[in-house]
């Protein structure tokens, strides 16, 4: 049985391209609507669980997927998004300026990039695939309300890829995460 990934709905930061991390970031309205879009588009998948990073943008989004299928929320601190160190609300812009260095190991997505202050993509890849394998002995199909490099990561390690920040994925999207067993799939 299948594992969905869903984005959340945006925030401010998301729409100035401003470094969120773990901070506790609300949707903006246009995330709010994306939010309950998400749950009609997610309705007919015949979801028997639901899981939200904790951090206010996930938490939000999955809260509106619940009122609209009636599942409770189960929250994971491992889900959440990267912490981003002293980068944590600052635009990706003066990223790439000021510590271009940093920036391109960002993009390269390789697995000992990490924040200063912050963590690295390899010990998010840990925690992300923890909570995910957890996830995945449990009822499912299952959607899991997350972030974008918390997608990108575990569907990396999953498909045994290499992937890049630069390729993004939207908000609300929804993606289909692969079986650890590929026989178990359906």
């Amino acid at each position: 049985m299948t594992i969905y990934l869903a984005r959340h709905g945006q925030t401010a930061y998301n729409s100035t391209g401003r470094f969120q991390g773990q901070l506790d970031v609300p949707l903006d309205e246009t995330g709010l609507l994306q939010a309950k879009e998400l749950a009609v588009k997610v309705a007919d998948l015949g979801l028997v669980a639901l899981w939200s990073s904790p951090l206010a943008r996930a938490r939000q989004t999955a809260e509106a997927v619940s009122a609209h299928i009636g599942l409770p929320i189960q929250f994971d601190d491992r889900l959440q998004e990267t912490d981003t160190g002293i980068w944590t609300d600052r635009l990706v812009e003066d990223f790439a300026t000021q510590d271009p260095d940093g920036y391109q190991g960002w993009i390269s997505g390789a697995a000992d990039f990490g924040f200063e202050g912050g963590e690295t993509f390899a010990e998010q890849t840990e925690r992300v695939m923890a909570a995910l394998s957890e996830i995945e002995q449990g009822p499912r199909p299952a959607l899991v309300v997350c972030h974008g490099m918390s997608m990108r990561l575990a569907l990396a390690r999953r498909a045994a890829d290499t992937f890049s920040t630069s390729t993004g994925i939207p908000n609300t999207a929804v993606v289909e995460f692969p079986s650890a067993d590929p026989a178990s799939a359906g």
